[in-house]
């Protein structure tokens, strides 16, 4: 698949999902603290959400964020992805996400989280239900955990792990493109 049809597909996903949980527009704006105009603009692909706002509708809607990662296509060997097999989300904000897992039914995702210079999670922070844990692959990720002061900035080989419902957002505050494996169940 290519850019486009992944954005459409996962406006898809969010509307259909929305609309099988009996969800108004103007519902689930309000429990995400959005406006009803932005969300409409997300499920007919003309906007992208930050991961800040996905994890909120994925809460909002009762599943977990990795809901919004079908298979892109058939693959070869079930327990296998290779590169040419992955979903990707392409969010607002800089942030590409490749599911690198070959299923979600296991214990555990993993994604492949590409940040260009200066890409956000959002404004807001993530409230995630599910732990997850990362290793900086390239570049720096900087975190902001809880009400915690300064915020944490990881570099290559560093990893984190956060407690489910941890708040916290993230961003690559350098020059150059981050990228970082992630891994949640």
């Amino acid at each position: 698949m290519d850019k486009q049809d992944e954005i459409e597909g996962l406006a898809i996903l969010i509307r259909d999902l929305r609309k099988h949980k009996n969800v108004t527009l103007g519902d689930l704006a309000t429990r995400i603290d959005r406006s009803v105009g932005f969300l409409s603009q997300v499920e007919r692909g003309l906007s992208r959400p930050t991961v800040a706002d996905l994890t909120a509708i994925s809460e909002a809607l009762g599943v977990p964020t990795t809901y919004f990662y079908n298979p892109g296509k058939p693959r070869q060997t079930p327990w296998v992805t290779r590169p040419g097999e992955r979903r990707t989300l392409y969010y607002a904000g800089g942030i590409t996400d490749v599911l690198a897992s070959p299923t979600m039914s296991g214990g555990f995702s993993m994604l492949e989280s590409h940040l260009e210079p200066g890409a956000t999670s959002g404004e807001g922070h993530l409230d995630d239900s599910s732990e997850q844990g990362g290793f900086v692959l390239e570049g720096e990720l900087t975190i902001w955990y809880g009400d915690a002061d300064p915020p944490v900035t990881l570099r290559a080989n560093d990893s984190f792990q956060l407690p489910p419902h941890a708040q916290f957002r993230y961003a690559n505050l350098s020059d150059q493109p981050t990228r970082v494996l992630w891994v949640f169940n």
